[in-house]
């Protein structure tokens, strides 16, 4: 599980990435000659983006005639989002420790 959300991370690093994605999910598949109609690139920069998003699990892509149509793959950041519940659980029980324990009377002094 370490690589796929290492891989998701890494690929959500870029803001360009993370916009695609976002608007995949919100207008359904596309392709990157629609997609390029929005961004300051080539279709060609744009699909080196859709590739990196598909291969880290987050897109997957269907081929119809001379394009492809990206879709965002359901569980692909599932991975990523259960490591950030995991890590943001232990610090809530840190934080409530700390919370417990500057309350406690004499803890001001």
């Amino acid at each position: 599980m370490a690589k796929d959300v290492d891989s998701v991370f890494a690929v959500l690093a870029d803001p360009t990435r993370r916009r695609l994605l976002d608007q995949i999910s919100r207008e359904g598949p596309l392709t990157a000659t629609q997609l390029a109609e929005e961004y300051p690139m080539t279709r060609q920069a744009i699909a080196k983006h859709l590739s990196g998003l598909a291969g880290a699990g987050l897109l997957t892509g269907e081929r119809q005639g001379r394009e492809v149509r990206y879709k965002v793959v359901a569980d692909g950041l599932g991975g990523a989002v259960t490591w950030l519940a995991e890590v943001g659980a232990r610090w809530d029980v840190r934080l409530a420790a700390l919370r417990r324990q500057l309350s406690e009377p004499g803890a001001d002094t």
